[in-house]
C-alpha cells in the first residue's frame, strides 16, 4: 500500500490544474439552468410543478452521447487549428452560453416563458456538448494503468465542477438580492449580464492552457456514401465494444446501476432551492449556507473522497457513499418539521455535501475505469448520459411529486432517501464481476 504522501503527490501535478479549470467551466452552466432559472420562475409566481418540468431541459445531458462521436472526430474551422481539438469545442460552446445569458437579460418569465425555456435548452445543449470534450480531456490526462491519477483526476474534476456551481451560485444569488434591494425590478436580468463576465474570464483562462497534440482528430467527411460507415465506426462500434468487453449481462447490470445510483440525490437537489425559499430563507441565506459553506466543505470532502477511493477501492467507496448520500436526505425532512433553523440548515448542508462529493468522485472514477480508450469521448458520454437520465428526466417530476404530496416536504425527502436502495442491491449482486 502506498504511503499517504505518495498518494497525495498526484494532486500537485500540472495536469490536475487543467482538469480543475475544465471542471469549473462544466459546473457553471448548471447554476444558470438550475439555481437561477428555478428561483427566477419561483419569484415570478410559477408553480412547483412548472419549475420541476422546466428541468426537462437537463435531459439533453442524457442524450449527448448521440453527438459525442462528432466531438471526438469533427474539426471546427479555425478554432481547432488555433486552440486544439478539445479546447475548440469548449470555446464554441462558451460563446453560445454567453449569447444565451445575454438573451435572458432582455426577457421576463411571465411574458415569454416559452422563449426562456428555449434559451435554457440551448444553454443546456451547449453545456452538455462541452462536457463531452471536457471529460475526454480529463481521461486522456492519465493512462489506464494510473488508477491513482484517474481517481485524483476525478476528484479534481468534481472540485472544479462544484467550484463553478457553488461560486457561481454565490455570485448569482448575492447579485440578485442586491439588485432587488436597490429597487431594480429586472434584478435577475441584471444578474445574468453580470454572470456573463464569468464566461469571459473562464474562456480567457482556457485559451492560455496547452492541449496535447494527441487530442487532435481526423476530419469527418459525412457525404451520402459515408453515412453508414460513419454510423458504424462512430456510434455503433463504441457501444458494441462496451457490451463485448463486459458481456451482455454485466453490461446491462452496469448500465442499470449507473442509471439508478443518484436518482434520490437528484430528486432532492431539483427542489432544494424551492424548499429553502418556501420555509423562509432569503437568496443571501441560500448563498451563504447552501453555496458558500457548501463550496468549502465540498472541496474538502471531494479531496478526502478521492483519497479514500484510492485507498479503499471503488466498490467499498460506492457502497458507503450511496448509503451516506441517501441518509443525509433525512436531515432535510427534519428541516421541514422544524421549519426555519439556520443551525440545522448549516448542519444538513454540511452532511449532504460530504455525501454528495464522496459519491460523485467515486461515481466518476468508476465510470472512467470502464472506458475503452479507443472510444474515450463516446463511451464516457454514453455512460455518463445513462446516469444523467436518472438525475434529470425522472427528477423533473419532483415538483409534481411535492404538489401531489400537498407540499409535505418531510415525506418527500424520506421518499428520496429510499430511492438509492435498488442500486445498492444491484451493486452487491454484481460485485464479484466488477472490472475494478
Amino acid at each position: 500500500m502506498k504511503p499517504w504522501a505518495q498518494t497525495l503527490a498526484v494532486y500537485r501535478e500540472n495536469r490536475m490544474a487543467k482538469i480543475f479549470l475544465f471542471g469549473v467551466i462544466s459546473g457553471f452552466p448548471w447554476v444558470l439552468i438550475g439555481t437561477c432559472l428555478s428561483l427566477w420562475l419561483k419569484e415570478n409566481g410559477l408553480s412547483r410543478s412548472t419549475i420541476g418540468w422546466a428541468g426537462l431541459i437537463f435531459g439533453v445531458y442524457a442524450l449527448n452521447f448521440l453527438w459525442a462521436p462528432l466531438i471526438d472526430k469533427l474539426k471546427i474551422p479555425y478554432f481547432t487549428k488555433t486552440f486544439g481539438h478539445r479546447k475548440s469545442w469548449v470555446l464554441l460552446c462558451q460563446i453560445i452560453i454567453f449569447l444565451g445569458l445575454f438573451s435572458w437579460s432582455f426577457i421576463t418569465p411571465t411574458e415569454n416563458l416559452f422563449f426562456i425555456i428555449v434559451v435554457g435548452l440551448f444553454i443546456a445543449i451547449s453545456s452538455a456538448t462541452q462536457d463531452i470534450a471536457i471529460d475526454a480531456f480529463r481521461i486522456e490526462q492519465a493512462k489506464r494503468s494510473e488508477e491513482a491519477a484517474m481517481a485524483a483526476g476525478a476528484a479534481m474534476a468534481v472540485i472544479g465542477w462544484w467550484t463553478g456551481f457553488k461560486v457561481g451560485g454565490i455570485l448569482s444569488l448575492y447579485s440578485a438580492e442586491l439588485f432587488q434591494r436597490a429597487g431594480f425590478e429586472n434584478y435577475w436580468q441584471l444578474t445574468f449580464l453580470l454572470l456573463s463576465l464569468i464566461i469571459i474570464i473562464c474562456s480567457s483562462c482556457l485559451i492560455m492552457i496547452d492541449e496535447p497534440i494527441k487530442s487532435e482528430s481526423k476530419t469527418i467527411n459525412v457525404d451520402a456514401n459515408s453515412h453508414l460507415i460513419w454510423l458504424s465506426e462512430c456510434i455503433l462500434d463504441p457501444i458494441l465494444s462496451f457490451f463485448k468487453k463486459n458481456g451482455w449481462g454485466l453490461a446491462l447490470a452496469l448500465i442499470s446501476f449507473i442509471f439508478l445510483f443518484k436518482i434520490g440525490e437528484a430528486f432532492m437537489g431539483r427542489m432544494s432551492i424551492i424548499f429553502y425559499k418556501e420555509i423562509g430563507f432569503s437568496k443571501t441565506d441560500i448563498a451563504l449556507y447552501s453555496k458558500g459553506v457548501g463550496w468549502i466543505t465540498t472541496i474538502a470532502f471531494t479531496l478526502i473522497g478521492g483519497v479514500f477511493t484510492i485507498k479503499a477501492g471503488i466498490f467499498k467507496a460506492l457502497v458507503l457513499s450511496g448509503i451516506a448520500m441517501a441518509t443525509t436526505n433525512l436531515f432535510f425532512s427534519l428541516m421541514a418539521w422544524v421549519e426555519r433553523s439556520e443551525l440545522l440548515f448549516v448542519f444538513a448542508v454540511l452532511l449532504d455535501d460530504l455525501a454528495t462529493a464522496f459519491a460523485t468522485v467515486t461515481f466518476v472514477a468508476f465510470i472512467s475505469i470502464l472506458i475503452d480508450r479507443n472510444y474515450t469521448a463516446t463511451q464516457y458520454a454514453l455512460l455518463a448520459s445513462v446516469g444523467t437520465a436518472g438525475r434529470t428526466l425522472l427528477a423533473s417530476s419532483s415538483g409534481a411529486m411535492v404538489d401531489w404530496l400537498n407540499g409535505d416536504w418531510a415525506l418527500f425527502f424520506i421518499l428520496t432517501t429510499m430511492m438509492v436502495i435498488p442500486s445498492l442491491i444491484l451493486l452487491f449482486l454484481i460485485k464479484n464481476r466488477l472490472p475494478v
